[in-house]
């Protein structure tokens, strides 16, 4: 063989060899799927930033890696309002609607994380730090009850002084967030999000296109 022919025949051989790695990462299983259409629409402005998954708005939490697992022992994320105003304060609200399920939320809404008195400058950031009136409560969807939504708010706080009613602090089921909302005029939010998960065990046959598998990479996003 000439040398020619060997350089050539040498090319090919690293060519074929460096192309298998691309060929493992497309077929990567480890892939969340975007909100439908219907969901998206709550998309506007504000990102959701949890541990290996990154920005979860707008998006499914992959069954792959146990994410479903840890989302709902993880502490709270980090959530940023790019659009934040410096001076302003605002009010930030996390709910799950699908209490107990989407098909039948009898516990609507249930509320799982509420801070007030949040400065402009430190949600731009990702910095919660403002009144806690309920303190950050993980995802956490009984099995069996199917996908459930995590909706974040944030509002431009109007009142100077934001509480919950005696009873509302007695239980976070079945909060009335419009007359909450009412109550200290609070209208359109100025940014908000969703994502959804399911019970970890349960079946996700309902996602297509989500792997099984457990790759060590991240998740891709579709």
């Amino acid at each position: 063989m000439g040398w020619t022919m060997r350089l050539a025949t040498a090319a090919l051989f690293l060519g074929l060899t460096m192309a298998v790695p691309g060929d493992e990462e497309d077929s990567d299983p480890c892939v969340y799927e975007a909100l439908s259409d219907s969901d998206a629409v709550l998309c506007k402005g504000l990102k959701v930033f949890y541990p290996e998954l990154g920005n979860l708005g707008c998006m499914v939490v992959p069954e792959c890696n146990n994410y479903r697992q840890k989302i709902t022992s993880w502490t709270e994320p980090i959530v940023k309002f790019p659009g934040a105003l410096d001076g302003a304060t605002y009010i930030l609200v996390m709910v799950d609607p699908d209490a107990p399920s989407r098909s039948s939320p009898k516990a609507q809404f249930w509320r799982h994380w509420l801070v007030t008195d949040i400065k402009g400058t430190d949600i731009r950031k990702g910095k919660m730090q403002g009144q806690e009136l309920s303190p950050y409560q993980p995802p956490s969807p009984p099995p069996k009850s199917g996908f459930h939504r995590y909706q974040f708010f944030v509002y431009l706080q109007q009142e100077k002084s934001i509480s919950l009613l005696p009873k509302e602090n007695k239980t976070r089921g079945s909060w009335k967030m419009d007359k909450f909302l009412s109550r200290f005029h609070l209208s359109e939010p100025e940014a908000s999000t969703q994502f959804m998960t399911q019970y970890y065990q349960d079946s996700q046959k309902l996602q297509p296109g989500e792997g099984s598998s457990e790759p060590k990479d991240k998740p891709k996003r579709r």
